[in-house]
């Protein structure tokens, strides 16, 4: 079976209040806009996307002090939510793009 891992240029769109697991583990709800031009079936598409994110521990402590709208390569992989509706990309490291 192939990885799953997501590597998403992307700006940060919103930020929730950070909360904590039940461990006391900081985590970060967010949402994370893509825009670009892709080329499907020989033509050229503009392409966007909003995307639910999580992140754990210190990387949500860090991802909390960034600024709405600044843009960043996210690496990390995605999962349903906890209520099996939805897909959620957690982040496990984000760079500036």
């Amino acid at each position: 079976m192939q990885p799953n891992a997501l590597v998403l240029g992307a700006c940060i769109a919103e930020v929730e209040a950070m909360r904590y697991t039940p461990a006391g583990l900081p985590a970060l709800n967010l949402r994370l806009e893509h825009e670009s031009q892709v080329s499907e079936a020989g033509s050229q598409r503009t392409v966007k996307v909003a995307v639910k994110a999580v992140a754990f521990g210190t990387l949500a402590e860090r991802l909390a002090k960034q600024a709405i709208g600044s843009v960043w390569k996210f690496n990390g992989f995605l999962a349903n939510a906890r209520q099996g509706k939805a897909v959620v990309f957690h982040i496990q490291d984000f760079l500036q793009d």
